[in-house]
């Protein structure tokens, strides 16, 4: 969904790894000790290895309303589109999502083909594990919890094909993307803009890999308390670095179009350094 129809403190010092960890894992909120090894935060400056290959769905489901899910949704790795008026494969603001996920809510194992409607909203924290868009819609996901204390989690999978945003960020509370794909997108996240109702929201993106052509990582609001934390971020295909890692900008809750105010690493909102990204 685009941004009109959604509805920090500085630091001297970057924690150490430990803390740093701990706190990641804590957010992430996974069950197992494989995710929970997992998720540890990936050395800075790590080479930009070679991307890991797409899964091969496992059979596939027309889906013509959105399927709602509380609990563990696991889709088999499956590929679900959309068909009816879930099907006309267009960017039309205020499109339904294929999957609808409550609270707590979490999926996973699933392949979301073409066309994906409006993809995934998650109404307050949600996990998405293993999930991975073919051929991104209107939005891959959006997220809309109102508690600040709402965590969204997305573990694993990939996404492609975003013309704008692949994922929405328009509720309050955390977002932690980890060992995650993206390919020829225009934006990773995007912290609302010119939503009606505004959050102060913390991003952090960690052990990723980004395939160019793509403009940007995350972009933030800076006058809203807006953070993105980066490490270990693999960028492949731009040598010339036209990808923009962080993006400020000053929203607003009127619906006017944000202004850009600067980008790259100032320590206080976009919170990474040189060696936290790779390239090859």
């Amino acid at each position: 969904m685009t941004e009109r129809a959604a509805l920090r403190p500085s630091h001297r010092r970057r924690p150490g790894r430990r803390r740093m960890a701990a706190a990641l894992t804590a957010a992430l909120g996974l069950t197992g000790a494989a995710l929970a090894t997992n998720v540890m935060l990936q050395p800075a400056g790590a080479a930009a290895a070679a991307v890991p290959a797409w899964p091969t769905a496992k059979g596939s489901q027309a889906v013509s309303s959105t399927i709602e899910v509380s609990g563990t949704y696991d889709g088999g790795l499956k590929r679900f589109y959309g068909s009816g008026d879930l099907g006309d494969g267009g960017q039309d603001e205020g499109q339904d999502p294929i999957f609808k996920l409550k609270d707590g809510a979490t999926l996973k194992n699933v392949v979301l083909g073409s066309p994906a409607a409006d993809g995934i909203h998650c109404s307050g924290s949600c996990t998405l594990q293993n999930v991975w868009w073919e051929d991104v819609g209107e939005d891959a996901a959006s997220f809309k919890g109102t508690s600040t204390g709402s965590v969204y989690t997305v573990y694993g999978g990939g996404a492609r094909k975003a013309s704008d945003k692949v994922f929405q960020f328009n509720g309050a509370g955390k977002l932690v993307i980890t060992k995650f794909q993206v390919s020829d997108f225009g934006k990773l996240v995007r912290s609302c803009g010119n939503c009606s109702k505004q959050y102060k929201r913390e991003i952090i993106v960690n052990d990723v890999d980004v395939t160019a052509p793509g403009k940007s990582l995350v972009g933030i609001n800076t006058n809203y308390g807006d953070t993105a934390a980066l490490r270990s971020v693999r960028i492949h295909g731009d040598s010339s670095k036209k990808i923009k890692p962080c993006v400020r900008y000053t929203g607003n809750n009127t619906g006017a179009e944000p202004k850009e105010t600067g980008s790259g690493p100032d320590g206080t909102y976009c919170r990474y350094t040189a060696s936290d990204l790779s390239y090859g």
